[in-house]
């Protein structure tokens, strides 16, 4: 298909136009295409008349800074039919770091409402200085009466090339700062047919999309699919696992997207005999546990498809039936292997041993790479990042991961998880999924924290279900009963946590863990914080006391500098 057959989102939403079947649904509002059409023509109006005053050459951005609301899908719209782009903005970025996002992506104006409007105050937002819409406010109701009546943009009069760039949407940013990755028309059409085609989407079905619209998860699985088939599109301000059930049963979805961890959290509210009489019938996401995935289609009903892949669309890992526990999935394509980061080589596949252990972590464990480069479209004004992805014509992911000699994928972290202990390098996800086994488990994050001598010492933090009296004989033991749990895999600090620091998308930072490490406790002496002082030691409190020695073993041997 030539890229002049391929439709574009100007003509996906003016297909819309004469549409009146339920387009949103948000709190109390009920909006059908036909309404949300007109809404976006004024908008467009609006934006058309602000962009012929600015000079010529003038990037047309807009970034978007709100919650999951129907104004967001309405300057979605906008882009689309004005051949213009959205960027993204992550509402937790905070001073310096949100104004280098909004500046560093050349938007022209910020849309933004009430509630995230004040985040904005003082700030240098470049080009976007004096051009911040507070769509809350009387002023922009005003202006946008001005254009009541507006027709769409016909593609004369805003021409569209499937190839331009339509969405700027920033990476995670669990560790460094996020770059803004490009998505085109042609890019992202592409993906809704491929969710149409996996989910069997179509007009009858109502979308749920309580994950952040700045996401490309919201974006790529939920919202652009289901303006394509016209679907009714179901929308929370924010995810809430108390009120998952409830927005399902009250705007009648059938599908819902996720990302991270929220199938952990909606697990942790209490069953009810009457949680599979709901209206679901299929999820899709990443990132969800094999355990919930089995739980979360046990318990409500619905069918989940967990896979693999990234913002950038560069690799996929598809699950298939009878694949082995804790497994990906196979390659999408033969083209995505996993290789060392420094030679280049493909890894050795993956052994285990009689009890499920990985005996050759080191020498299997490498990059996920797609030698075919996949279908990354590059970082916006971002040179040093692209040729980091790119290196070799290969797509290089930024992931770990080992492959069995089935051809089967396993996650084993983020460039950033990789650690060294007693000489040995490996990665922390192997060791999480372990860990969730225990039943008082709901998320646990593993990572490296210094060692005194050299080189790291693993360290697990841990999230509990509501009202578990933890045990840490218990949890000690329960750990060396899992026969796949390596000697150097056994955490030397366990750290229980109320709320783990998370992206928007529900995703853990963890370079926040990693600086935190024990230190609360030596300020607080209410840290739960426990240690092995030993390699085949109990676990026993960490405390003040213990701080101490430790510290002052990092200060024996001048390495008192790497904890602080």
């Amino acid at each position: 298909m030539s890229s002049e057959t391929i439709p574009t989102f100007a003509d996906h939403v003016r297909a819309r136009a004469n549409d009146d079947r339920p387009a949103i649904l948000f709190e109390d509002q009920r909006l059908s295409w036909r309404e949300w059409c007109a809404l976006v023509a004024e908008r467009a109006a609006w934006w058309r008349a602000h962009m012929a005053s600015r000079p010529s050459g003038t990037p047309p951005h807009i970034g978007v800074l709100m919650d999951n609301t129907p104004e967001f899908t309405m300057w979605l719209g906008v882009a689309a039919v004005t051949g213009s782009v959205v960027v993204g903005i992550n509402p937790t970025r905070r001073g310096a770091e949100l104004a280098r996002d909004i500046q560093h992506t050349s938007c022209q104006v910020v849309v933004s409402e009430s509630n995230q409007i004040g985040l904005l105050d003082g700030l240098d937002l470049g080009d976007a200085n004096g051009f911040v819409l507070d769509t809350d406010s009387a002023e922009y109701a005003d202006t946008m009466v001005r254009h009541r009546g507006a027709s769409l943009p016909t593609s004369d009069e805003c021409p569209v090339d499937p190839r331009a760039t339509f969405l700027l949407l920033f990476t995670s940013g669990t560790s460094g700062a996020p770059k803004a990755v490009i998505t085109s028309h042609q890019r992202l059409n592409f993906v809704s047919g491929s969710m149409m085609m996996i989910l069997s989407l179509d007009a009858s079905d109502v979308t749920y999309i309580c994950m952040p619209l700045f996401h490309s998860n919201a974006l790529f699985t939920a919202w652009a699919p289901s303006l394509v088939c016209g679907a009714t599109i179901a929308l929370r301000r924010k995810f809430s696992a108390s009120e998952f059930l409830p927005d399902v049963r009250r705007f009648g979805a059938t599908y819902f997207n996720y990302v991270g961890k929220p199938l952990t959290y909606i697990l942790a509210t209490p069953e009810q005999p009457d949680d599979r009489d709901n209206p679901l019938r299929r999820g899709f996401g990443n990132e969800g546990s094999e355990v919930d995935l089995a739980r979360f289609a046990e318990r409500f009903g619905c069918t989940l498809t967990d896979g693999y892949g990234q913002t950038e669309t560069g690799a996929s890992i598809v699950r298939v039936p009878n694949m082995p526990a804790g497994s990906l999935g196979v390659a999408a394509q033969p083209t995505i292997t996993v290789r060392d980061p420094e030679t280049g080589d493909e890894c050795p596949r993956a052994i285990f041993d009689a009890e499920g252990r990985l005996v050759n972590a080191e020498e299997a464990t490498g990059e996920i790479v797609n030698s075919g480069g996949g279908t990354f479209e590059g970082y916006w004004n971002n040179d040093e990042a692209n040729k980091e992805r790119l290196r070799g014509g290969a797509y290089w992911t930024g992931d770990l991961a080992y492959r069995d000699e089935n051809g089967f994928f396993y996650f084993a972290g983020r460039s950033a998880d990789w650690m060294r202990v007693d000489g040995e390098n490996f990665a922390g996800a192997p060791i999480e999924r372990i860990i969730m086994r225990h039943p008082s488990v709901i998320l646990a994050a593993v990572y490296g924290v210094p060692d005194a001598d050299m080189g790291d010492r693993v360290m697990a933090a841990i999230q509990l279900q509501p009202g578990t009296n933890f045990d840490i004989t218990e949890f000690g033991e329960f750990l060396r009963a899992q026969s796949d749990l390596g000697p150097k895999w056994m955490p030397t600090f366990v750290m229980v946590v109320d709320e783990f620091p998370m992206t928007p998308s529900n995703k853990v930072i963890k370079r926040e863990l990693v600086l935190r490490r024990w230190h609360a406790a030596e300020n607080d002496a209410s840290a739960r914080i426990w240690w092995r002082d030993g390699k085949n030691s109990d676990f026993v409190a960490f405390d003040r006391s213990s701080a101490r020695v430790l510290r002052e073993r990092f200060r024996a041997n001048n390495r008192e500098h790497v904890i602080d």
